[in-house]
């Protein structure tokens, strides 16, 4: 099938208004929206990442991009086609790593990746499939024998191995070790590195906040916020803290006198509270900036200093106005 072709300025990936809804579980209950409304661009060569809790819509959403499921309403355009209204058009170019997918027990990673390559008219170089996901020595190991991240790993090696511009990744961490996780990311920018544009699915904050160029977070089945992560952080409202350590109890207590009087005086510094052998200061973007020197104008010296990071859970608290919870109810599957 021929490549499609598309302007290098053109979204890749174009969702418009999407909606999907399932059917009720039993007579006489409520059908459940899974996707209410939901529209994003992605652009060419980026990690775009689909964040929110469990059963917020993210996985409905990237099945019917790739052409999986039908959507209710709304519109969707991949590489230029409409998967919705023939997903054959986009098969040969997007490659899927789905949540919940297995493989027989007995298969080895060799034998996975040929059947997989041989659902394509162009497929990727195995040896360097192998290679690029770090599973060269694990080639003929059964897939019952590998470990969680040796799986994940062979996931992603199906998804590309038809050398597709596209890959959705659905949720490939899930389960995984810290330093299983790290490792997969590292993975993820290789693949996006490669020159595939990456389609990220996962409720993980952090995650999102390390891999993503772009991202929707999406609650309810409706996008909540969109940007960067970094804008997203930056454009929140309230306060930003400072926390100064001290294990000196007469620096401490000097540092707490000279920083209250800050607070009555300086619009950059809200407030300061001694807590144990820590102070923390609220204020402005500008408030480290005011602490450090009003602390050095009074030769005062904290044995640390650290902001009190934001996170993209901060942003999902700001526009839903509730707690992040990233096991609530999960998609209703048909």
């Amino acid at each position: 099938m021929t490549s499609p072709q598309l302007d290098a300025s053109a979204p890749v990936v174009e969702v418009g208004h999407l909606r999907k809804t399932y059917p009720a579980a039993r007579r006489g209950g409520t059908p459940k929206t899974a996707v209410a409304d939901v529209s994003f661009q992605v652009t060419r060569g980026e990690i775009f990442g689909i964040l929110g809790p469990n059963g917020a819509g993210k996985t409905t959403t990237v099945e019917c991009v790739a052409g999986l499921r039908h959507a209710d309403g709304g519109s969707v355009r991949v590489l230029g086609q409409n998967p919705q209204a023939d997903p054959a058009l986009i098969r040969e170019h997007v490659g899927i790593q789905l949540q919940e997918a297995a493989l027989h027990d007995k298969i080895t990673v060799r034998e996975a990746l040929d059947v997989f390559g041989s659902f394509y008219s162009a497929r990727a170089d195995s040896a360097e499939l192998l290679d690029l996901l770090d599973l060269t020595a694990h080639r003929d190991q059964q897939f019952a024998k590998l470990s969680g991240g040796q799986k994940q790993r062979l996931s992603i090696a199906l998804a590309l191995v038809g050398k597709p511009q596209v890959a959705i990744l659905d949720e490939l961490t899930t389960g995984l070790d810290p330093a299983a996780r790290r490792a997969t990311w590292n993975l993820v920018e290789r693949v996006r590195d490669s020159g595939v544009t990456v389609l990220l699915v996962t409720h993980f904050m952090d995650e999102a906040e390390r891999l993503c160029d772009r991202l929707v977070v999406i609650d309810g089945g409706r996008v909540v916020a969109e940007g960067t992560p970094s804008a997203l952080i930056e454009g929140l409202e309230g306060d930003r803290g400072v926390l100064l350590r001290f294990s000196d109890d007469g620096a401490r207590g000097r540092a707490v006198n000279v920083l209250t009087a800050l607070a009555d005086h300086d619009d950059d510094v809200t407030g300061a509270i001694a807590v144990g052998d820590e102070i923390e200061v609220t204020g402005t973007r500008k408030v480290l900036f005011a602490v450090v020197q009003a602390l050095a104008a009074a030769d005062v010296v904290p044995d640390d200093v650290r902001t009190v990071e934001r996170t993209l859970e901060d942003v999902f608290v700001q526009v839903t106005g509730r707690e992040y919870r990233a096991e609530e109810n999960e998609e209703v599957a048909a």
